[in-house]
């Protein structure tokens, strides 16, 4: 059923305010300008005066990364909108995975729970609202590990949410008994997929290659903790919620950001209604991840078209 269809529009306000918000872990270092449509788009939330904010900045790992990581650091100081807002200012550069291993692990372990963004994802209205009631709704349900904010922009429509065994890592949430799972050791996490021959099924039947990801995060190709979150909850048979309309969309996918290029396959409108949260049978939804899939397979195709085209258009150019 309807996590509050029964309830009139006071009694839906009363809930909320007593409702507890779960702390936001908001993960940032040189972009000034992501960070701030970020924050801007958080402030405008539902549930935004009711949470803590606590702000991780990483320490600049070059020179020129100094003056970047001071003017986030600037703005960061006058963000107001939330109950709290704290800035965690790193004197050494952590990297992006070892800040937000670091950083989840701190805030959920004081805590219990977590919602967790990072300087380039800007959020529905509705986002905080989705994760604080699915937090609040499964968090006794030991086969849930976590709560997505991103769907793809599919041609199909999806339920209103729905499970996958994929995490996701866009705008995400947790608690302290699903971050418990997560294993640092991509090599073991490779191993065992290996062992289990699981790697079609990881890769979502071909349609991405998370093996090949986490393969590379393991000789240093890349510092993923998301391919590495994704396995923990795999290899333990857990479930993520997803919504069936998008609540974030990224806008670091402008060769700005950490292991991101350039390209516009995965951009979105978000959600301009709440999204209802309704019982649903914990299991993968078999709908929704070949739908998920088809569009991974297509999106891979013409993301290679788009590369042929633009090398064709280099050698063009040197004719």
């Amino acid at each position: 059923m309807d996590f509050s269809a029964n309830l009139d529009s006071n009694a839906k306000n009363q809930y909320k305010r007593k409702m507890e918000a779960a702390p936001i872990a908001l993960f940032v270092y040189n972009r000034i300008w992501h960070t701030k449509q970020t924050i801007e788009s958080l402030q405008r939330n539902e549930m935004a005066e009711a949470s803590e904010l606590f702000v991780f900045s990483d320490g600049p790992k070059f020179g020129k990364d100094r003056e970047k990581v001071s003017d986030v650091r600037e703005y960061c100081k006058t963000i107001t909108g939330f109950k709290r807002v704290t800035l965690i200012e790193r004197q050494q550069n952590l990297g992006l995975a070892q800040s937000v291993i670091t950083g989840v692990t701190e805030i959920v372990n004081r805590y219990g729970r977590i919602i967790v963004l990072e300087d380039d994802m800007i959020s529905s209205p509705y986002f905080l609202r989705f994760m604080n009631e699915a937090l609040e709704f499964y968090k006794d349900e030991e086969k849930v590990i976590s709560i997505h904010g991103y769907i793809y922009p599919l041609k199909t429509r999806l339920p209103d949410s729905f499970f996958l065994k994929d995490t996701g890592c866009w705008g995400w949430a947790t608690w302290k008994r699903g971050w418990d799972l997560f294993d640092p050791d991509g090599l073991r996490l490779f191993s065992e997929i290996k062992k289990r021959k699981l790697q079609k099924q990881f890769d979502i039947n071909g349609a991405y290659p998370y093996t090949k990801m986490l393969e590379d995060q393991i000789k240093g190709k890349n510092d993923s903790w998301a391919v590495r979150w994704y396995a923990s909850a795999f290899l333990e048979n857990k479930l993520t919620l997803h919504p069936g309309r998008s609540l974030i969309f990224n806008i670091g996918l402008d060769a700005s950001g950490r292991h991101c290029g350039i390209t516009t396959m995965y951009d979105i409108e978000v959600a301009k209604r709440p999204i209802s949260l309704k019982g649903i049978p914990v299991e993968e939804n078999v709908f929704a991840l070949k739908e998920i899939e088809k569009f991974l397979k297509s999106a891979k195709w013409s993301f290679t078209g788009l590369l042929i085209k633009k090398v064709k258009k280099l050698l063009a150019g040197y004719r």
